[in-house]
């Protein structure tokens, strides 16, 4: 890890450093500095998902009736199909009706995202969202 911190200066209207001061009183950051490294990892992060070759992270989160024909099984196979690594599962009962299911997966943006739409898109699925995610250099 690279220690070396270089300042800068930025000039912003004294409206917009208002809202950033609210936000950084907000959501508990020791300084402006500390939100704002935070933005940009997000923004590197963001944009690392644009190019579909891109290695990346994800979790993949959904709710869905066990109960529905073959959904497990079709779960299943797709996991087992895919060409990204799945790291972890879990599984939640919900209730006796609804599953709940994460799953974190790495892998290439657009294998990722196929991955994503092939679950997402079966029948007995709810609710399927994907959060994408990277390991920022910095």
């Amino acid at each position: 890890m690279d220690n070396n911190v270089i300042r800068f200066s930025v000039s912003l209207p004294e409206k917009l450093l208002a809202e950033l001061d609210k936000k950084v009183n907000e959501q508990g950051y020791a300084s402006r500095s500390e939100f704002t490294r935070d933005l940009i990892r997000e923004k590197i992060v963001k944009d690392s998902w644009q190019d579909d070759d891109q290695e990346v992270i994800g979790v993949l989160t959904m709710i869905y009736t066990h109960h529905q024909n073959d959904l497990v099984e079709k779960i299943l196979v797709i996991q087992h199909d895919a060409d990204i690594k799945i790291m972890c599962n879990t599984h939640v009962h919900v209730d006796h009706e609804n599953c709940l299911e994460t799953i974190m997966i790495q892998g290439k943006v657009s294998q990722i995202k196929d991955f994503a739409q092939k679950i997402g898109g079966l029948k007995g699925v709810k609710f399927s969202k994907l959060v994408e995610a990277a390991v920022p250099t910095s």
